[in-house]
């Protein structure tokens, strides 16, 4: 089945790139510039660069925010790609700033990097099996643009890591919640097949499903069910990616 995406676009994020790959994957892409473009897709995807703060600004300003919020509480899955994935977690180091909230934990300054921003291709090393990064081996390069990654409270919802000086979080998983800090839509055929595996997951449970039990704003009054978050775990897929 083909898997609706709201792509949005807040002025942070290459969302041309992205919406092709994702086109060219079978998906149906509509961008949501503000908070009555979002609705109740089966996915939506929230890349960026940049710092947290604006970033968040231009989202409520918007009223993404909150639609976002709606969304997500509603069982719509979650793909945060770079600053999209840092805006998951409950503030930034960065600016002080504060994100989604969705999951515990912070976004910090790499630690013991030789340089930054962390520019180019490094490796992704998986150290827990997720469907997210099925098909790949367990060590592949990636295209990376940051100085800063989430460091979360709760280990278990971390997929991989990667190493610039010291490690750094780069991919997580806490039930409908996806991010990497990588670029896909820059990353090649590996890029390509994130992407694939992302739309995979999703068309396992849409349209719908039951909300998703995290912490933060959403499982504040949206009616999200009471219960422990979910932890990496597989997320209805049919299997490694031919």
């Amino acid at each position: 089945m083909s898997v609706s995406v709201a792509l949005v676009d807040y002025g942070a994020g290459n969302l041309l790139s992205i919406g092709q790959a994702l086109t060219l994957l079978g998906a149906e892409v509509h961008p949501a510039i503000r908070a009555s473009d979002v609705g109740r897709p089966d996915l939506v995807v929230v890349p960026g660069v940049g710092a947290q703060g604006p970033a968040m600004r231009r989202l409520r300003r918007a009223g993404l925010a909150g639609a976002l919020e709606r969304a997500v509480a509603g069982g719509t899955w979650y793909l945060g790609i770079c600053l999209g994935m840092q805006l998951l977690f409950e503030r930034s180091e960065e600016d002080d700033s504060d994100g989604l909230g969705w999951i515990p934990g912070e976004t910090r300054r790499i630690p013991s990097a030789p340089r930054l921003p962390h520019v180019g291709w490094n490796e992704v090393e998986t150290l827990v099996p997720h469907p997210l990064l099925d098909g790949l081996p367990r060590r592949v390069p990636f295209y990376f643009v940051h100085s800063y990654a989430p460091a979360p409270v709760d280990r278990g919802v971390v997929v991989a890591t990667t190493e610039h000086g010291g490690r750094f979080v780069s991919a997580v998983a806490a039930g409908r919640l996806l991010g990497v800090q990588f670029h896909p839509e820059k990353s090649g055929p590996e890029g390509l097949h994130v992407l694939a595996n992302v739309l995979d997951i999703v068309a396992g449970e849409a349209p719908g499903g039951r909300p998703i039990p995290i912490d933060g704003p959403v499982a504040a009054g949206r009616g999200a069910p009471d219960g422990p978050r979910d932890g990496v775990q597989p997320a209805g897929r049919r299997g490694a990616a031919d």
